[in-house]
């Protein structure tokens, strides 16, 4: 196996000692570049950073959550990922029947002030377990809208139509590999005012040649020292799926970033990352006896060889 993260150490390093300084969303602030590219060989290992751990079992159940079409979270809890808690909670604080102690602006008031981030600690445990043992209070306040589960799977026409783009695109690969329109869009112009989070991952596109399956996504918001970990994993496995599936071999694996940013309270985290040595990339295990990727559950996937550097705690902006 080989080291596929130099590409991710030299994109941190360039928004490092590159990137302009500029405001965001959140708040927060960041260093910013526009319009950059990594390019991973997947047939030489599975591009899980070894420079801090990454929690390959969130990566699976956020992926599988998607091709499940869920756009609940409790899928999410059931599997003790919490990467998509704060939006949720944010739609249960926000609404008339929240009772609790004020919770306005939590993500950043929870990182500059001690006894608020514990009481909301506190409010959140008790909104996921309410998400876990409650149908309907999950159903209304868990469910996050038109997320990616949603536009991968059953993206909805204005005419009333369902389109399930995975399975197109995979019907694509095995009929037609050589067409140009093997695309996935998570894009809708028309949802984006009413979004909580508009889709970061905008489109995907696959290339079949000489029997090896590539895909490039185009990023059009990265949070480089938190999320693009994730992403490369998450978009690698996809690949490997759907050449599984196909009957391919995998090829690379293209990321392309729009706004490629490292937020102000992450710098030294950062910093700390690129003092580590890269070691050798782990491989990746499918269930042979896995056919459709719709079939695969988390004990299907695994990861072999795996002895990244401990992990690096940095808050989340949202």
């Amino acid at each position: 196996m080989a080291i596929l993260e130099a590409p991710y150490l030299q994109l941190i390093t360039d928004i490092l000692e590159k990137g302009q300084q500029k405001g965001d969303r959140t708040g927060t602030g960041t260093k910013s570049l526009f319009g950059y590219q990594m390019r991973f060989d997947l047939s030489q290992g599975f591009p899980l950073l070894t420079t801090k751990k990454v929690a390959f079992g969130l990566v699976k159940s956020e992926l599988l959550w998607f091709l499940r079409g869920d756009t609940n979270i409790r899928f999410l809890l059931q599997h003790k990922n919490h990467i998509w808690d704060e939006w949720a909670f944010k739609k249960w604080v926000s609404s008339n029947e929240y009772t609790g102690p004020d919770m306005t602006d939590f993500g950043r008031k929870s990182l500059i002030d001690t006894a608020f981030a514990d009481e909301y600690n506190k409010q959140k445990k008790i909104f996921c377990e309410r998400i876990l043992t409650d149908d309907d209070f999950c159903e209304k306040y868990g469910d996050l809208g038109d997320v990616y589960g949603a536009q991968w799977r059953h993206w909805k026409t204005r005419d009333g139509q369902v389109i399930d783009q995975i399975q197109n695109v995979i019907d694509g690969i095995k009929n037609t590999p050589d067409s140009r329109r093997l695309i996935v869009s998570a894009w809708n112009p028309e949802d984006v005012p009413n979004s909580a989070l508009p889709p970061c991952h905008t489109l995907f596109q696959f290339y079949v040649v000489d029997g090896k399956l590539s895909c490039q996504l185009y990023q059009r918001s990265a949070d480089v020292f938190l999320g693009v970990p994730f992403n490369i994993a998450s978009y690698a496995l996809l690949t490997h799926l759907i050449a599984h599936e196909t009957g391919l071999q995998v090829g690379e694996f293209v990321h392309t970033l729009g706004d490629a940013h490292i937020y102000n309270n992450h710098f030294e985290q950062v910093k700390k990352q690129l003092t580590r040595t890269p070691k050798n990339s782990p491989k990746l295990w499918l269930n042979p006896e896995k056919k459709s990727i719709f079939d695969f559950e988390m004990s299907d996937i695994k990861v072999e060889n795996y002895d990244p550097a401990p992990a690096i705690k940095a808050p989340v902006a949202v």
